[in-house]
């Protein structure tokens, strides 16, 4: 049965939706105000990572320990505004209940991983398709550390990747600087992941997904989705600021705009801004030869098309909020620390730095399946550190679901209805 499907949202989760319902037989309207692939969206700061293995959530075992001194530091690898912090503390407690056990953190990464496990192969299929071979590289990446030791002290984390089937190399001393030369001599050991791969563009390859889209006869309405006509479970209409799209089906990809979206369709789902730093240098004289995570700063470091990307931070604070530059500069003095070729003092045409909001829930995992109010309207957001990676498979689901085929992954764990259940024992334990 074709349906006309109306995409809200064309960011790297939107665009791949709109191309697998197309594939798929249907009619696709993309609903976005914006420029696709642009500067506003979170897909044009991303580091570029298309990591498979990225199973872990953002918190850990104990992490509620470390809250305080995040509220203290506010440049700190993660800052919370304290003006903000009243109405970000329920999510912060879903936060920490995301990782409260080792057994729920095993849970969170057996779901993730069969929404990423080979993310580098389906964005280099898409990638090709859409004329941009190019932009999908099937790298590796290097997690650094400054010793076996501090490996050592990450031991759960690699443990769990290693259950659900990711497998990885340790390299140290002479071998890790003949392999990276240009990294400053006080990291000694690393952790190489061979099966993850890296964008080098991320806002170009949006922007060309987006354009293959169209080709395949995706239409587009640049206005602002505001809510739906629903009658008797069926979706009739997406609502505009611009008027009504006549639809059957709709498919909410709309970022951080998801929340107010999915109130609309019968579910509150506690989606949250991670805003998210980077800057570039062009030309640098130095760097990573592979892609890497410097683990003691929780930064991320690649060559991209337009120069050595250095990415990373967690701020929570009001969407709207002005950027804290402060946090860039971080980025800049980490980059000269780990990169002594590095030029002290850069020219400001060289230097370019960003600021994104990350569209994030507390659990790790993004919300994908239907709706409340009606199984018409189907839930692609919140994918949070893995949208880029995350997005191809979610694309090729959501079109199953259109068609009404199995979908290849369990979606249980990702349902928006999760979010109905009350906050586990054990959380009110650890925080108490």
């Amino acid at each position: 049965m074709t349906r006309h499907v109306a995409v809200i949202g064309a960011g790297a989760v939107g665009v791949m939706c709109a191309i697998h319902a197309l594939r798929a037989g249907h009619r696709v309207t993309i609903v976005e105000p914006e420029s696709p692939g642009g500067e506003q969206a979170a897909s044009f700061g991303n580091s570029g990572w298309l990591s498979s293995h990225s199973v872990i959530p953002p918190a850990e075992p104990g992490v509620w320990r470390k809250v305080p001194g995040y509220l203290a530091d506010p440049l700190g690898p993660i800052a919370i505004r304290w003006r903000y912090l009243p109405r970000a503390t329920p999510w912060l407690v879903r936060y920490v209940a995301s990782a409260a056990t080792p057994q729920r953190l095993l849970a969170t990464a057996r779901a993730l991983r069969t929404l990423l496990v080979d993310a580098p192969k389906l964005h280099a299929e898409l990638a090709a398709s859409a004329g941009v071979p190019d932009l999908v590289v099937q790298s590796g990446v290097l997690h650094v550390y400054r010793s076996k030791a501090a490996f050592e002290r990450d031991a759960l984390g690699w443990e769990v990747r290693r259950s659900v089937g990711v497998r990885y190399e340790t390299i140290e001393g002479d071998a890790l600087r003949a392999q990276e030369p240009d990294l400053a001599a006080d990291y000694a050991f690393a952790v190489r992941v061979a099966e993850a791969g890296h964008c080098r563009d991320p806002s170009a390859y949006v922007h060309a997904l987006f354009v293959h889209a169209r080709s395949l006869g995706a239409e587009h309405v640049a206005a602002r989705a505001t809510g739906f006509q629903i009658e008797r479970s069926r979706v009739r209409a997406v609502r505009t600021q611009s008027g009504d799209i006549d639809c059957d089906a709709a498919v909410i990809a709309a970022g951080i705009r998801s929340r107010a979206l999915a109130a609309a369709a019968g579910d509150r789902v506690p989606l949250e801004t991670e805003r998210g730093y980077h800057v570039q240098i062009a030309g640098a004289e130095g760097g990573p030869r592979t892609p890497m995570m410097v683990m003691d700063r929780k930064i991320v470091a690649t060559h991209m098309t337009g120069g050595l990307r250095v990415g990373g931070q967690v701020e929570i604070a009001a969407p709207d909020d002005a950027p804290d530059w402060r946090r860039a500069d971080i980025l800049r003095r980490h980059a000269l620390d780990i990169f002594p070729a590095l030029p002290r003092d850069l020219p400001p045409g060289r230097m370019t730095r960003w600021m994104g909001r990350r569209p994030s829930l507390p659990d790790g995992l993004p919300c994908i399946g239907r709706s409340t109010a009606s199984a018409d309207v189907l839930y692609a957001f919140g994918h949070g550190h893995v949208g880029l990676a995350g997005s191809a498979r979610t694309g090729r689901v959501i079109a199953e679901l259109l068609t009404g085929q199995p979908t290849d992954m369990p979606l249980a764990p990702f349902a928006a209805q999760r979010f109905r259940r009350s906050v586990p024992a054990e959380v009110a334990e650890a925080t108490s």
